[in-house]
This record gives structure tokens, C-alpha cells and sequence, in this order.
């Protein structure tokens, strides 16, 4: 798929239908109306290519003037050109950007990040002009019937976590002093960073341990993951068996972070090393259950499995398939070695 490129030579733009292989110091790309995941591929590729081939290039300019779709696929082919763009020292501006595009831009706080010229101020004055712009990357982000569930299933697993939370905390506490929950940044819908919690498992220095056993991560891609885990104390694996560590996510799923029934949700540094199609798992919100979560989720040693179950999920989903993948999660709470990811 062609992208359209313009050289600029001697303040004389030139346009092409493919990537210039004259040397020059400034590009324009201009990107077509739709955004998702086989445009990214193509825009992504087009943008390396310049790149390759061109050592002189200081400056390139992503027109998105027709841009009025761009889903998770999208905005992850614009940060890894971004990327590259700052590795080689080259300008990366967009222009031209649309109210659909800088909507998302906005959830992701990456309006802040990268340098936008040509846009309209109105478009960024009003949250909630912005929301309405937001793409409908898959059908169950506009459902509100799946949204009602979460709301339902919210309330009554606070209600249990209250009821369940001194006993908790109390144990918690005496087998390591320290807080009695974790927070952890993870990623949601579109890559939107949001703090997700749980009970602590695991001793209180285990994040600054992580580093250090990464040379025994027994999967592959990208995330974590290594039997017996040191840093998981007693009672940590006993909430993590039995699912009870991640009650305090049911606040997640009441903010509209989450949903009870999703995706598994990453953190940013493995969002950091995903390809664009890999961004494809963020086109719906992350759940506390999923097919990861009723498919061995132990078990699964290779990231291209997750991913494969999380297109899965989003290729089959209906508001009866979630019900299901939440009865059958309760049905395998109840079996040895349950825990989580």
C-alpha cells in the first residue's frame, strides 16, 4: 500500500507516490483517511524506508489533514516512527492533525509528547468534544450493555472485597510488613495509562528486584513471567492461587478502566516493544478475565499466544461470550494452580 510522500528540494516540494531515493533534508508523508492496522504497516514501512534512505533527512512532516480513523494499530506505528525519528535525530511534526486523531492523542497524553503544528485550539479546550471524537475501535467499547455488567459486577465483587479485606490485610501484614496493596502502572484502551490495583503479593522491594531476574524469564516477548518466583511471599501465593489478589481491580472496572471481561493488561515498557500489529490487543479494554485468563494462563510461555487469544477474544466477542468466559473463570478459580500472570 502506497503512501504519498512530497521531497522538499531547494523550497520546492516534489510529489511522488513512493519513497524518495534522492537525498533530501525534509519529507512530507501524507496519511490516507483510515489508520488501522494494514495502513500502519504501510506507513510505518514508508517512514523507515525514508529514513534508510536518506542520511541527510532532518526533518519529516506527517500530514494527517485526512486522517479521520486511527485505532490502537495506527497510534502505534506513529510512536515507533517517532521512535526512529529521535534516534536518528530527525524533527518528527504533525500537521494538520484532525479533531479524531487529536482525540486520541489526548487520551494518551501523547498530544504532550510529540510536536503537533496546524490544529484548531477548540479541539483541545473542550474533554468532552474530545471524547466524542474517540474512534470505535471495536463494538464493545460503545456497548452499554457490557458497560451496565461491568457496573453490576464492580459492585458486587467491592462488596466482597470488604467483606474479605481485614482478614487480608491482616495476613498480609504479618507475613511481610509493609502496605497492605500494590499499584502498578498498566496500559488500557488505546495505550491510555492508568494505575491498576491489587493486594500485595509479593515482598516490597520486588520491583527493584525485577531486573534482576530478568535473565530468568521463562517466556517469550513481551512480558514477564518465571516459576516459583522469589519475590512472591506466603501469602501472596495463596492469593494469587485463588484469584483473591486481584478483588481491589473491581475499582478499575467501576472507573471504566477496565472491564470484567477483556484483554490482559500490559505494562508500558511491554507496549514499549511491540510491533504495530501487536497493538491490535489495545483496540478493546483491558479485563480482569479474558481467554488468556480461562486458556492456561499459567501456562503460556510464548507472547504470540497471548496475543493470538486476545484476537481470539475480540473476533468472537458478544455480550454471551463474556458471560461465559466469566463462568467458566469462576469454574477454574476452584482448580489447583490458578493463579495469575
Amino acid at each position: 500500500m502506497a503512501m504519498k510522500v512530497q521531497v522538499f528540494m531547494n523550497s520546492q516540494p516534489t510529489q511522488i507516490n513512493d519513497s524518495p531515493m534522492s537525498l533530501t533534508d525534509a519529507v512530507k508523508v501524507q496519511v490516507s483517511e483510515r489508520l488501522s492496522m494494514l495502513e500502519a504497516i504501510a506507513f510505518k514501512q514508508t517512514c523507515q524506508k525514508l529514513i534508510q534512505t536518506n542520511p541527510l533527512l532532518k526533518k519529516m512532516i506527517v500530514d494527517l489533514g485526512q486522517t479521520t480513523f486511527m485505532d490502537s494499530s495506527g497510534l502505534g506505528a506513529l510512536v515507533s516512527n517517532y521512535k526512529i525519528a529521535q534516534e536518528k535525530e530527525i524533527e518528527f511534526i504533525l500537521r494538520n492533525v484532525t479533531p479524531q486523531v487529536m482525540a486520541v492523542l489526548n487520551l494518551t497524553g501523547l498530544d504532550k509528547v510529540f510536536c503537533i503544528e496546524s490544529f484548531s485550539e477548540s479541539q483541545i479546550s473542550s474533554p468532552r468534544l474530545l471524547e466524542e471524537q474517540l474512534p470505535t475501535t471495536h463494538p464493545s467499547v460503545r456497548s452499554w450493555m457490557k458497560r451496565l455488567i461491568d457496573i453490576v459486577g464492580a459492585l458486587v465483587g467491592l462488596a466482597i472485597a470488604a467483606v474479605l479485606f481485614i482478614p487480608i490485610a491482616i495476613a498480609i501484614k504479618i507475613d511481610d510488613p509493609g502496605p497492605v496493596f500494590f499499584s502498578q502502572i498498566r496500559c488500557g484502551w488505546m495505550g491510555k495509562r492508568f494505575r491498576m490495583w491489587k493486594f500485595r503479593s509479593m515482598y516490597v522491594d520486588a520491583e527493584a528486584k525485577k531486573a534482576e531476574l530478568e535473565k530468568h524469564n521463562q517466556v517469550q516477548g513481551a512480558f514477564f513471567k518465571i516459576d516459583n518466583d522469589p519475590r512472591v511471599t506466603k501469602v501472596g501465593s495463596f492469593l494469587r492461587r485463588t484469584s483473591l489478589d486481584e478483588l481491589p481491580q473491581f475499582w478499575n472496572v467501576l472507573k471504566g478502566e477496565m472491564s470484567l471481561v477483556g484483554t490482559r493488561p500490559p505494562t508500558p515498557d511491554e507496549v514499549e516493544r511491540y510491533e504495530v500489529p501487536e497493538w491490535q490487543r489495545l483496540d478493546v479494554k483491558p479485563g480482569m478475565t479474558g481467554e488468556w485468563q480461562v486458556n492456561g494462563r499459567s501456562s503460556i510461555r510464548n507472547f504470540e499466544d497471548v496475543i493470538r487469544l486476545d484476537l481470539q477474544y475480540q473476533k468472537n466477542w458478544s455480550l454471551i461470550y463474556d458471560l461465559k468466559l466469566i463462568l467458566k473463570t469462576i469454574a477454574i478459580l476452584f482448580r489447583k494452580n490458578s493463579g495469575a500472570v
